[in-house]
Formats: structure tokens, C-alpha cells, sequence
């Protein structure tokens, strides 16, 4: 039973993050991005990486999340985009990654009916992770925290206020 829902768990991850990447609607491409980290939380649970599927479901698919909502609505464009928003909450907007979330969590539920003994490799503690991530992999994680920062820098380049007077030009 464990290889099935790993397979189902990996096409849902690999549908959810193909749709994130063709969808032209920056909100339905974070529903789908959401689907795709969670997908990937499931895929370590079921890989008996349980501390690795707690920290993607909260760090990536709920903090990064709400810092990618935050700033689309820091990019507000004014009056047209709530005629957009309005749109955008239709019933049929939400059928694809309802039905998607709807696999994940009877997937879920299998597993926690089977009492966990459904792992298919070894159990990974939190000092496991430390030690990995802080051991060999200490460049790839500093090199992840410097691109988070240079998102941070890009979010904030472009959600500040646009000045009202420009400065006079020198020259010509």
C-alpha cells in the first residue's frame, strides 16, 4: 500500500507544481505552489522523515505562503484589481486544488487509520536534520538564506511608494 500512495503522493506534487508554473494568475499559481509543498510534506511523512514533513508543511507551505500573499497584496493595483478578486473566488476556481487537497487527505487518513506502519524507509529525528544541515550541507543552507534575503530585498524594492515629485535631471 505505501508504494501507491507514495506514486499517487508524487503525481499530485508533480501535477499541482506543473499547474503553478502554466497558471497566468499569481493567486491560482500559490494555490497550486501550496498543493505542490504539502504534496512533498506527504511524501516525507510517508518516507518516515516526520520532522522534515512538519517543517515543510510549516515553514514552507505556511510562512513563505503567507510572505508570498503579502506581497501580492502589497502590489495592489488600485479599483481594478477588486473587480479581479471578485473573479477569482468563483466556485470553479477552487476545483482543482480542492479536488488535489481532497487526495492528500485521504491519503492521510489511510495512513493514520494503518497506524503509521506504513513507513517505507527510516525513521529521521531533529538532531539528524541538525546535524545534516549544519554538517555537510552548511553551504546549500547559507546559500538559500542569502537567496531569501534577496528576495526580501526585491519584495521590498518593489512594494515601496513611488515618490510623487521627481527630482530635477542634471544635463541636457
Amino acid at each position: 500500500m505505501a508504494p501507491i500512495l507514495f506514486y499517487l503522493t508524487s503525481a499530485v506534487a508533480v501535477f499541482a507544481t506543473v499547474m503553478m508554473l502554466t497558471r497566468l494568475n499569481a493567486v491560482h499559481g500559490l494555490l497550486y505552489l501550496i498543493l505542490s509543498l504539502l504534496a512533498v510534506g506527504v511524501i516525507f511523512f510517508l518516507m518516515g522523515a516526520y520532522f522534515a514533513a512538519v517543517l515543510e508543511v510549516i515553514i514552507y507551505a505556511g510562512a513563505i505562503m503567507v510572505l508570498f500573499v503579502f506581497v501580492i497584496m502589497m502590489l495592489n493595483q488600485g479599483q481594478t484589481t477588486t473587480a479581479q478578486e471578485r473573479a477569482w473566488l468563483q466556485p470553479g476556481v477552487w476545483i482543482g486544488p480542492s479536488l488535489l487537497a481532497l487526495i492528500l487527505l485521504a491519503e492521510m487518513a489511510v495512513i493514520i487509520v494503518h497506524g503509521g506502519h506504513m513507513e517505507t524507509g527510516r525513521i529521521v529525528s531533529a538532531k539528524q536534520v541538525g546535524i545534516a544541515l549544519f554538517g555537510p550541507y552548511l553551504i546549500a543552507v547559507e546559500l538559500a538564506s542569502i537567496l531569501l534575503l534577496a528576495g526580501l530585498v526585491g519584495a521590498y524594492h518593489l512594494g515601496r511608494p513611488i515618490p510623487k515629485t521627481l527630482p530635477p535631471e542634471n544635463g541636457p
